[in-house]
């Protein structure tokens, strides 16, 4: 099953993996915002040490950015995002081998071998 997407098809598992990635890229920009206003109100107290939060709101700000733009590469099927997916999840699999995460070794390698598999409908 897939969706329509202009001459070609999006495997529905792509388009159900940029939803999530999207989703969790928002979270993280409304994360981000909320870290930054409140370290904004947290200097102007005069309560920060270097700045409080703002690193980690820059940071978690370019995450964000960066899934929304992966979500987005996906779902129009291009194939950096595919390049980028297939690195990430790589090495997240790698990384649950090494600790010993079965299910997290068993998931990523489903999804890893998901990807390559519908690396065709991508340009």
């Amino acid at each position: 099953m897939s969706a329509s997407y202009g001459s070609r098809d999006l495997p529905l598992g792509v388009a159900l993996l940029a939803v999530l990635i999207g989703i969790v890229g928002a979270l993280l920009l409304i994360a981000a915002l909320i870290l930054l206003i409140f370290t904004g109100v947290i200097v102007a107290n005069g309560f920060a040490i270097f700045g409080g939060g703002l690193l980690g709101g820059l940071l978690l700000l370019i995450f964000g950015i960066v899934l929304l733009a992966v979500a987005s590469g996906l779902w129009n099927l291009e194939l950096w995002a595919l390049v980028l997916s297939i690195i990430v999840v790589g090495l997240l699999f790698i990384g649950y081998l090494l600790s010993g995460s079965l299910f997290g070794t068993l998931l990523s390698l489903l999804v890893l071998v998901y990807l390559l598999a519908v690396n065709r409908h991508f340009r």
